[in-house]
C-alpha cells in the first residue's frame, strides 16, 4: 500500500457538481480542499450532466480538489470513476465503503489517491482493512465519516446525537492513526446553528479528527477557526521545543519525551 502523508484539510466543502454557479463561487473561498459531488446532492437526471461538468472543472489553484463519485453498486460507478481519471482533481471520494477491494477497484480506474467515506456499520467494522487496502497504484489518501448514513445505519432514533455514534468516530479515527492517513469529521446539517457547529467541530478536533466535512460555504470560517491551533497551543509548543533536550524529562508541571516533541513540531507544522 501506499499513503499519502501531506498536510491534511481541516476544511473540505461538498457542492453538487450540477451547479456551475456554486463550482464558480467556490473559487473566492477559503476551504482547504472542493468536493464535486456526484451522488447524494445530484438528482438522478441530471446525473450525465453533474458528470461532465466534474470532469472539465478547472483546478481550484493550489487547493486540493475531490470529486464523490457515487456507489460501488450504482449504474454510474466505472462512468464517474473515469471522468475522475480525465479531470483535473487531486482525488477521488468514494461513499459507503465497506471492503478494500472497493478502494482497488476506485484507485484503478481513477488513477487518483482515495477517500473512502465510512458511513456504514460494515464499514465502521472493516474499516482497518479498508485502509490497509494493497494493489499497484493504490494510494490511501484518508477517511471521512459519513455521520448521516452511519446514524441510519446504526439505527438510531432523530433525537440521537453524536453521543450515540462516539464509539463508531473513534474506530474510523484509530483506523486511520494506524495507517498514518488523514480522517475528516462528517457534516452538520445545522445551516443556522453557528454555536452547535462550533461545538461540534471542537469535539471532533478532540477526537483526533484533522479536519471536518461542510455543506455551506458560511461554516468555513467556524470550523477552520476550531482545528486551528491557538497562539497559546503555539506558543507552547514552541517553548516545549526549545526546552526539550531528549529523553524524559520536566517541561512546566508535566514529564514530556520525544514524543511530545514530535506531537509539537507537527502541531507548527499543521498551522504552516
Amino acid at each position: 500500500m501506499s499513503t499519502v502523508h501531506y498536510i491534511a484539510p481541516r476544511t473540505a466543502l461538498f457542492l453538487p457538481a450540477s451547479n456551475p454557479r456554486a463550482i464558480e463561487k467556490a473559487r473566492t473561498l477559503a476551504a482547504d480542499m472542493i468536493i464535486l459531488d456526484l451522488e447524494d446532492a445530484v438528482k438522478a437526471g441530471d446525473k450525465d450532466a453533474a458528470r461532465e461538468a466534474a470532469q472539465s472543472a478547472e483546478a481550484f489553484g493550489d487547493r486540493l480538489f475531490g470529486i464523490r463519485v457515487n456507489a460501488e453498486d450504482s449504474a454510474h460507478w466505472i462512468e464517474d470513476l473515469e471522468a475522475v481519471r480525465k479531470s483535473a482533481a487531486t482525488h477521488v471520494i468514494v461513499p459507503k465503503v465497506e471492503k478494500a477491494e472497493t478502494i482497488v477497484r476506485a484507485a484503478f480506474h481513477s488513477e487518483r489517491p482515495v477517500l473512502a467515506m465510512i458511513e456504514t456499520a460494515a464499514g465502521v467494522m472493516h474499516a482497518g482493512a479498508i485502509t490497509g487496502a494493497t494493489g499497484s497504484g493504490v494510494e490511501m489518501a484518508g477517511l471521512i465519516a459519513g455521520t448521516n448514513d452511519l446514524a441510519a445505519s446504526l439505527r438510531l432514533p432523530p433525537a440521537a446525537g453524536r453521543t450515540q455514534m462516539q464509539l463508531s468516530l473513534q474506530l474510523i479515527v484509530l483506523a486511520a492513526r494506524a495507517a498514518e492517513i488523514w480522517v475528516l469529521d462528517g457534516v452538520f446539517n445545522r445551516l443556522d446553528d453557528g454555536d452547535g457547529l462550533t461545538a461540534e467541530a471542537a469535539e471532533g478536533r478532540l477526537l483526533g479528527f484533522d479536519g471536518k466535512s461542510l455543506i455551506h460555504p458560511n461554516q468555513i470560517d467556524i470550523v477552520r477557526a476550531a482545528f486551528d491551533p491557538s497562539p497559546a497551543e503555539l506558543d507552547d509548543a514552541r517553548a516545549l521545543i526549545a526546552a526539550a533536550g531528549g529523553g524524559a524529562e520536566r517541561y512546566k508541571d508535566r514529564m514530556i519525551e520525544d514524543m511530545h516533541v514530535e506531537q509539537a513540531k507537527l502541531l507548527l507544522a499543521r498551522a504552516g
